[in-house]
This record gives C-alpha cells, sequence and structure tokens, in this order.
C-alpha cells in the first residue's frame, strides 16, 4: 500500500465530515439498505474520492455514508470491491486503511454467503466465527510498514469473541434465529462446483463467498475489532437441485432485510 494513495484519500473524505466516525459498516451485496437508515448522512461516492476503485457489482451502491446510528458516529461502505473485478488486494482493502484513517475503531464486516452447512436455509443470518482463506493470496503480501501494523499479525481471534457474544445476545433479545460458523473464500466470480462444496464441507467451512476475508485481515493488521455477519442467501451448489443466481442473492437479502437491520442496529447501539 502506498502511504500517499492512502493519505490522498483520507484527506479528501477528512473535509467532507465534521464528526469523527469510531465504528466502520461493510455492507455486502444485497445489504446497503443499512446505510439508508444513518441519520443527518453526508454521502461520498467512491468515484469521487482520489484513488478509489469503483463497485461494479449489483446490489453494491458504490459510496461512503457517514452520520448517526443509534447514537453512534458511523460511516458505511454502501457496496464493497472484490478481487473478481479485477483489483489487487492493494485496491480492494484500501477503505479498510482508509476507515482507521478515520478514526474507525471497530468494522462489522458482512456479506452474502452460500449455505455450505446442511442444517441452514436460504434466509438464516450466521456470526462469522472464523474464517479459511481459499483465495491463494493475501492482501498483506510485500514489504510492510510498520506504521500500519506487524509484519506477522495474530489472527486467533480475528472475529471479536466479545462482539460475537454481544451479537448472540442481541439476537436472542430480537428473537433472531442466529447461526455461527466458518466462512470460506474463494477469488469467485463463478460460483462453486458441488465437488468444491463438499471439499469445502470437509474442510470445515459452514458458508462460502467471495469477498470479506481480505478486508478482515488487513482489519486485524490495523488493530481494528471485527464482526462479521453472513446472510445465508442460498444454498451452494448440490445441496438443492437448481441453478445458483445472484437473482436469488438479491432477493433473499431483500427478505431478510427487517431482521439483518434490527439486528445490527442493536450490536451498533451497544458497541
Amino acid at each position: 500500500m502506498e502511504p500517499q494513495l492512502l493519505q490522498e484519500a483520507t484527506s479528501f473524505l477528512k473535509e467532507k465530515v465534521s464528526e469523527k466516525p469510531t465504528i466502520g459498516l461493510i455492507l455486502g451485496s444485497g445489504l446497503g439498505v443499512l446505510a439508508d437508515e444513518i441519520e443527518s448522512p453526508v454521502k461520498v461516492p467512491y468515484n469521487e474520492i482520489p484513488n478509489f476503485p469503483v463497485s461494479t457489482v449489483a446490489g453494491h451502491a458504490g459510496q461512503f455514508v457517514f452520520g448517526t446510528l443509534e447514537g453512534k458516529q458511523v460511516v458505511a461502505m454502501q457496496g464493497r470491491f472484490h478481487f473478481y473485478e479485477g483489483y489487487s488486494l492493494d485496491m480492494v482493502t484500501l477503505p479498510v486503511r482508509v476507515l482507521k484513517e478515520l478514526g474507525v475503531s471497530q468494522i462489522i464486516v458482512t456479506n452474502a454467503a452460500g449455505g455450505v452447512n446442511e442444517s441452514f436455509e436460504a434466509g438464516d443470518l450466521m456470526i462469522i466465527k472464523d474464517h479459511i482463506n481459499n483465495m491463494s493470496q493475501n492482501p498483506l503480501i510485500g514489504p510492510n510498514d510498520e506504521a500500519f501494523g506487524v509484519r506477522f499479525p495474530d489472527m486467533s481471534n480475528a472475529y471479536s469473541d466479545r462482539l460475537r457474544t454481544l451479537a448472540r445476545e442481541k439476537a436472542s433479545e430480537l428473537n433472531i434465529q442466529i447461526k455461527e460458523g466458518v466462512y470460506v473464500a474463494n477469488t469467485g466470480p463463478c460460483y462453486e462446483t458441488p465437488a468444491e462444496i463438499r471439499m469445502i464441507r470437509t474442510l470445515g467451512g459452514d458458508a462460502v463467498g467471495m469477498s470479506t476475508v481480505p478486508e478482515v485481515i488487513v482489519a486485524r493488521h490495523a488493530a481494528l475489532e471485527v464482526l462479521g455477519i453472513s446472510c445465508i442467501s442460498n444454498m451452494a451448489a448440490g445441496i438443492l437441485p437448481q441453478p445458483l443466481s445472484h437473482d436469488e442473492v438479491m432477493e433473499t437479502t431483500e427478505r431478510v432485510k427487517a431482521e439483518f437491520l434490527s439486528l445490527v442496529k442493536a450490536i451498533v447501539k451497544e458497541m
């Protein structure tokens, strides 16, 4: 990561907002609706920010939204970037570095994921307890700048025990059935084959997707506290006798948005 690229993007955003955000929200496919709940919003499209990539995927609005959510100063990424879009992992994770520089200390990372655990159903919400990086890439490869983080960051508590406990408590209070499991990241953009899903299940994966892991690696490198939530938008290949499509992902996230919104807002209120 070139410090100059980071500095230019951060300086541009600091001029747009007066309040320093403490909580960052990275909103995946179909989940950007949470940003619409932010009060007194200041919206900054990615294409206006120096050195920033642009979201190219349906369901990703492609902007930062600054403001107040449940009394907390937040900044939401309404849409993210993916390795399969052709961006380097440096660019995919640049927004996480920017969030840190803006003053964020905690992030909630969300995604739409395929259910690998056969006890899951489309529409379930899953707290991510751990991940498997199956992308054969790592955003920290290359020279390490000690100003950003240590050379060998610890990933044993990548998804904060404290925030996962808080999420479970809030789900229980709201009577929301919540799952917990391991998220596996592949590069995409094609969905996995049934054989690959059997492999992922054997390895201990409960859900599979094409994002999140690079951002979480960089977040932990930057000493941010992380909570991850997956919306199980469809069952993965080979489990049900039907083809997979992005339309199904969007339909499912629309169906569960009320539960998703109420859960995340309750968590933010207590963070």
